[in-house]
This record gives C-alpha cells, sequence and structure tokens, in this order.
C-alpha cells in the first residue's frame, strides 16, 4: 500500500530544513492540495513532480501545465522545477519498468515546460 494524505503534518519539520529547494510529489491526488504546501513554502524552489513514476500511462501536456498553473498561484516561474514523482525511482514492484514509456513521459515534460513559458514568460 502506498502512503497517502497530504504535506499537512510535515510542513513544521520541512519549514526547519536550511535548503533551497524542495522536490515534491503531486502527479497523484493522493499528494493532496498543493495549497498546503504553496502557502507555507512558497520562499523556496519547487521541484514539481508533476508525471506519475506508478503507470503507464503518458499524462497529456495539458494535464501537467494544469498542475504547473496550480503552483504558479503561490510560486513565480523561476522557482518552479518540473520533475516526474520520485524521480522515476519507486518501489520496485510498481514502476515504470520500459525505457519508452519514461522517455515519453519526460518528452512531456519538455513540451509542458514549452507552453508555459510561452504563457507565463
Amino acid at each position: 500500500m502506498h502512503l497517502a494524505g497530504d504535506y499537512e503534518p510535515l510542513i513544521p519539520s520541512l519549514k526547519k530544513l536550511n535548503i533551497d529547494q524542495f522536490v515534491l510529489e503531486f502527479a497523484t491526488p493522493r499528494a493532496g492540495d498543493f495549497g498546503i504546501v504553496g502557502k507555507t513554502l512558497n520562499d523556496k524552489e519547487i521541484g514539481l513532480g508533476v508525471v506519475s513514476p506508478r503507470n503507464g500511462e503518458v499524462e497529456s501536456v495539458e494535464y501537467i501545465v494544469e498542475k504547473a498553473e496550480r503552483a504558479l498561484e503561490y510560486y513565480k516561474p523561476s522557482k518552479i522545477y518540473l520533475s516526474p514523482d520520485c524521480g522515476f525511482g519507486t518501489f520496485s514492484g510498481c514502476c515504470v519498468a520500459d525505457e519508452a514509456t519514461a522517455v515519453a513521459k519526460m518528452k512531456r515534460l519538455v513540451e509542458a515546460a514549452n507552453v508555459l513559458r510561452e504563457r507565463h514568460g
């Protein structure tokens, strides 16, 4: 069973860390509402997990852009970095095993980043 629930219980500990960037999972609903992180950690950069390594579905550009635009409600564009959840390193029994799917997901990240740059500079 995967962990579930938003980041709210972790916020006090995360705020104490002397770091520049948080890399967090948001590709699936199990991460909860992005606003919890956006309202409290927006003085840092965010590595925004927007594609899932746990399934073979290649996320659409629109889906990725929608996730990033939610982050733009709290973060400057220069502080957002699109990424896959877990960097494609996940539980051994449920990661994307084939290279073609991982490459396709990364290409979608690039396409979405280009759309976002056009829209938001």
